[in-house]
């Protein structure tokens, strides 16, 4: 079957959903919205025979997992997870000021590019598996996130649980500029740093212990580590109640980012070992969120491999990138499951007012992920 020119033909199809989709604007914390704009891919599949499950939420949106099977009779492979999620950074009213466009080739809106083109994607490939009397080689599950932009303990729970039974994992997250999927993202710490002093008044501060200077020790200190890469933003930062007062408290949130496991161990090692710097001072860190690194191991190097095959029979050159952040393919990855992400189309402006992705890109992600879905 010709995929390709089997989606070009269903190009003005595809474009319509992806409009209805962003215009249903679903940002993370809006709950309602959330729901709203999965009923409608919900509704889309409706009637293709698929297996529905919904994991209701009462904070977030609820959590969708849609099954095709396989067909096969006998024992078949562990099923492959497709993972994508529904909400979006943009606010509701978002659609106002930036509306969804076609310009040439490229669309333009808010979440266009993030996620709601890999949603579509994953709706057309299996309307497409369903409507040819297509037979995949595995049973499909498509689980659709509410809350991936922000991240969630439930919904981490339930990616985890299902990697755990699947046996590889598809992120239809954004592609790389240039064509690149994602076989590599930074892990992700972040950290709160709470310091303690003791107060006195500004004309002798020698009375007391500065919490603020104490902070800026540490945030000095947590700048030396040596890890290859690692990147450390300090995002938050405050302390003291006024400038005649020597500080008794004071805090700051980092962000740090790293490549691998080992990489996390060190870092982890380094701020069980930060002690306060003045006599009398207390430093407490607690670890707000964490993101495993996605590291290109074995399996992931050998499902790489035959994907980049099923790609060069479409005309696609699979290249191997590598991103600075992370997604809910890390969690997979990190149970070792073979995963390949940034599956989607490729585009600009992620969380930015030119978001937007490139149509030819789209159209040929989805042939591959059809593809890949019978295939693999």
């Amino acid at each position: 079957m010709d995929f390709l020119r089997y989606f070009r033909s269903r190009q003005g199809e595809m474009v319509r959903f992806l409009k209805t989709l962003v215009q249903l604007e679903s940002p993370t914390s809006e709950k309602e919205a959330v729901d709203r704009c999965s009923a409608e891919v919900l509704r889309r599949l409706a009637g293709l025979g698929l297996k529905t499950k919904k994991f209701a939420q009462k904070a977030i949106g609820d959590l969708h997992l849609i099954e095709l099977e396989n067909g096969r009779s006998g024992k078949s492979e562990d099923p492959v997870l497709v993972l994508t999620h529904i909400d979006t950074v943009w606010p509701l009213g978002t659609i106002e000021k930036m509306p969804f466009y076609v310009a040439g080739e490229r669309i333009y809106g808010p979440g266009a590019l993030d996620m709601k083109a890999g949603i579509v994607m994953a709706v057309f490939a299996l309307e497409a598996i369903k409507k040819l009397g297509e037979v995949p080689k595995r049973k499909v599950w498509l689980f659709i996130n509410s809350a991936e932009e922000t991240g969630n303990e439930e919904s981490h729970k339930q990616i985890a649980a299902l990697a755990r039974r699947a046996g590889l994992v598809l992120c239809l997250e954004p592609g790389l500029p240039g064509g690149a999927i994602k076989v590599q993202r930074k892990g992700r710490l972040v950290v709160r740093i709470e310091c303690t002093g003791r107060p006195a008044h500004a004309s002798t501060p020698e009375k007391g212990i500065s919490a603020i200077e104490e902070l800026i020790f540490q945030l000095q200190n947590l700048k030396k580590i040596k890890i290859k890469e690692m990147s450390l933003n300090i995002g938050q930062i405050a302390g003291g109640e006024k400038a005649n007062v020597v500080a008794e408290n004071a805090w700051a949130v980092c962000d740090l980012r790293f490549w691998t496991s080992d990489d996390l161990d060190r870092l982890k090692s380094f701020l069980r070992e930060m002690q306060p710097q003045q006599k009398g001072a207390k430093v407490k860190i607690k670890i707000q969120s964490f993101t495993p690194p996605m590291e290109f191991h074995r399996a992931s190097r050998e499902l790489f491999q035959k994907a980049k095959e099923i790609a060069a029979s479409l005309g696609i050159d699979l290249i191997p990138g590598r991103s600075g952040g992370g997604s809910d393919a890390s969690i997979a990855s990190h149970l070792g499951l073979p995963c390949l992400d940034g599956l989607g189309p490729e585009g600009e402006g992620m969380h930015a007012p030119h978001e937007h992705l490139l149509l030819p890109t789209f159209i040929q992600r989805t042939a591959l992920l059809t593809r890949l879905l019978l295939e693999l």
